[in-house]
């Protein structure tokens, strides 16, 4: 019996929206995962990039839970000494929304070059347009 391997072709790739608004951080973000790494495929293969681009909108409106919103750090570091920065998830939300959803999502994809491509077919805005008009992108029900 051989293995079935699938033909990566570029057309096959559909491109999906998913709002934001209201949904919670995590959840979101896995269920992003799936949709970039292919895994809502039947022919899904670990090691191969079979899944779709994701738009995502209303970045600014995702929602943390608890009292992530004040208590959650993100940290940087650059190398120097006392290069560290701590950011809340408030001071990121005002700043860059976006980066809350692709930092979340970065976590959830595989960390070698299978992942880093598959980044790269994530794109997020932090309000309700976005310039993919072209690529006729469906609605994806993403569950709260």
């Amino acid at each position: 019996m051989k293995t079935y391997l699938p033909k990566v072709n570029l057309n096959e790739r559909k491109w999906h929206v998913v709002d934001a608004n209201g949904k919670v951080l995590g959840r979101l973000a896995a269920q992003v995962a799936n949709l970039l790494r292919g895994k809502n495929k039947a022919v899904f293969t670990p090691h191969l990039d079979t899944g779709d681009f994701v738009v995502v909108i209303n970045a600014e409106k995702v929602r943390v839970t608890g009292k992530k919103e004040t208590q959650k750090q993100y940290m940087t570091y650059s190398g120097w000494r006392g290069g560290e920065k701590r950011r809340t998830v408030a001071e990121i939300r005002a700043r860059h929304p976006e980066k809350l959803i692709e930092h979340a999502v970065k976590g959830m994809v595989p960390k070698n070059r299978l992942g880093r491509a598959l980044m790269t077919k994530l794109k997020v805005y932090r309000g309700p347009q976005h310039p993919h008009a072209a690529q006729k992108p469906e609605p994806c029900a993403v569950e709260a």
